[in-house]
């Protein structure tokens, strides 16, 4: 009898995960929007194009978990006239850092590091950090910058993009470099000063991919095997990746650049340095995507950790990544000149935390998202139970299609 019962016994233990579903896709009106309200997204993004704004996009708009609208435009590349498609591939570049910042938080639950921890228990290279002094050498780091604070970018570092005289320095280490690891990476920023004091204010700049080296540390993985066992293979995202491989290379979009009105091929898809895998696992901006793999994930988040019955991170995780973590005496992000004010930021999101309008009059409170470099978008807005993802391949970086249709979208919710 035992003979014949233990095929039995063993299946749970050798049953595989349940494959993951695609998106539901609803009728909006079954979900609280407006068909007709939507669809004047169609005429919105094809003016964008037409005034030579915007060569190609894709949309996608989710409500409480289901697809009410999806629709791709224009060119992935001109001179084959050669659609955006559903499966075409983007360069999301920042919109890495949200997946960063959750395989952090990740570890956090595993106890595998705390978010109080210095960075130099896990990079024992940055133990000696220190701060630019405007007059005199630089004094020691006080306190040390902790994992909190590379989530939330109060750690002091930078992006090495401004005239600043520490900014110098970033561009002569070149820790960004393809042809660096991330150990490799955090050497050469070992022993430069930061900024400021850790914690005393907000400055965009390394800090996301110096997290995906903590995570390799703690975990023990190099970090494109952890984020593809931990959330790309079982969140049903099979298009991303730090690079694209041959057999892809034809999805993959050029990139378009120029002034509003005039935009040309900058990047062509056929010479594209990601069609190489890199030596760089940039957590800060090293991933391709497509808008159906994107989506999967930030509904994930949306749900508060869970997608399609497997939980990944925790409620208590989830809101402090999407609620503002900033002290008081930083009131808003900013870049440079550029305040955004009434906006925050929490364990990898920017929040909207005001009603301030001069900065994405728009969004309501609570709303969470980011962007990455070639002006790809989203935002999730927890009281509406909404997902919204653009991508595009424009540079530099605008807001075009995110002001365009943030107001379309938000007015095609219908009130009670």
């Amino acid at each position: 009898m035992t003979k014949f019962l233990l095929p039995f016994l063993l299946l749970p233990l050798t049953a595989k995960e349940p494959k993951s579903q695609p998106l539901s896709l609803s009728k909006p009106e079954t979900l609280g929007m407006s068909s007709e309200a939507l669809a004047k997204i169609d005429p919105a993004v094809e003016k964008l194009i037409e005034t030579k704004r915007l060569a190609g996009a894709s949309v996608i708009v989710l409500r409480k978990g289901q697809i009410v609208y999806q629709k791709q435009f224009g060119l992935a590349n001109r001179a084959e006239k050669k659609p955006i498609t559903k499966d075409t591939l983007f360069r999301i570049y920042s919109m890495t850092k949200g997946i960063t910042s959750a395989a952090a938080m990740m570890l956090h639950e595993e106890g595998k590091l705390d978010l109080d921890d210095p960075i130099s228990k896990h990079l024992p290279e940055l133990k000696n950090l220190t701060v630019w002094q405007k007059n005199g050498d630089p004094i020691p780091a006080d306190p040390a910058p902790t994992v909190r604070d590379l989530l939330r970018h109060t750690a002091g570092f930078s992006y090495g993009w401004s005239p600043h005289p520490i900014d110098a320095l970033y561009q002569k280490a070149q820790p960004l470099a393809r042809n660096k690891t991330l150990a490799e990476m955090t050497t050469a920023i070992s022993t430069t000063p930061l900024l400021y004091q850790p914690g005393t204010q907000w400055v965009y700049g390394i800090n996301t991919d110096l997290l995906a080296r903590v995570v390799e540390v703690a975990s023990g993985q190099p970090f494109d095997q952890f984020l593809q066992t931990r959330f790309f293979k079982p969140l049903g995202m099979p298009d991303t990746a730090f690079h694209v491989p041959a057999e892809k290379s034809s999805r993959l979009s050029d990139v378009f650049g120029g002034k509003a009105g005039f935009l040309v091929t900058v990047e062509p898809a056929k010479s594209s340095q990601f069609l190489q895998k890199p030596a760089h696992l940039s957590g800060g901006g090293g991933l391709v995507s497509t808008i159906n793999d994107y989506a999967r994930f930030l509904q994930m988040i949306a749900n508060r950790g869970t997608f399609q019955g497997k939980r990944y991170l925790k409620e208590k995780s989830v809101k402090l990544m999407t609620t503002n973590q900033l002290s008081d005496a930083i009131p808003a992000i900013s870049f440079g000149e550029e305040v955004r004010h009434g906006v925050g930021f929490g364990l990898g999101f920017n929040v909207r935390i005001s009603e301030d309008k001069r900065w994405d009059p728009h969004a309501p409170i609570g709303e969470y998202g980011w962007g990455g470099m070639a002006s790809t978008h989203y935002w999730i807005s927890p009281k509406h139970d909404l997902v919204v993802v653009t991508m595009e391949q424009t540079l530099p970086y605008n807001w075009n299609l995110e002001k365009t249709l943030k107001p379309i979208i938000y007015k095609a919710i219908k009130t009670k």
